[in-house]
């Protein structure tokens, strides 16, 4: 999967804690509101990608290619902060989102089944 073209800090690298497919979860988080945007996956290409562009870059299980968040639709994520998580096994992605960040067009993957509501 990996294919070396931009290679990520072995620093880094010594810290992710992969699943059997070699992906970490990433998280992308909306930097002004807070809001969860979307879930996706990440290798060791994808995330080097991102840290040296600053743009959303992802591994796609399905079509199994990278993909950067915006390039067909113009709904670009501009990165400022990657965070990695206690366990290494989840990156934490800060950002911009220009237009929807899902893929049904909606701002956010998270804002249309409710499942428990904040209590008041």
């Amino acid at each position: 999967m990996t294919t070396d073209t931009t290679p990520l800090d072995p620093a880094v690298a010594a810290r992710l804690k992969r699943n059997d497919a070699g992906l970490v979860c990433a998280v992308a988080q909306e930097r002004d509101t807070g809001a969860v945007l979307m879930v996706a996956w990440m290798d060791d290409e994808a995330l080097a990608r991102t840290l040296k562009t600053r743009r959303g870059t992802y591994y796609s299980r399905s079509r199994q290619q990278y993909w950067v968040k915006g390039e067909t639709s113009g709904h670009t994520q501009f990165v400022h902060e990657v965070r990695l998580d206690c366990d290494g096994d989840t990156v934490l992605l800060v950002v911009d989102q220009e237009g929807a960040a899902c893929h049904t067009g909606t701002h956010t993957c998270f804002d249309t089944d409710v499942l428990l509501a904040p209590s008041s």
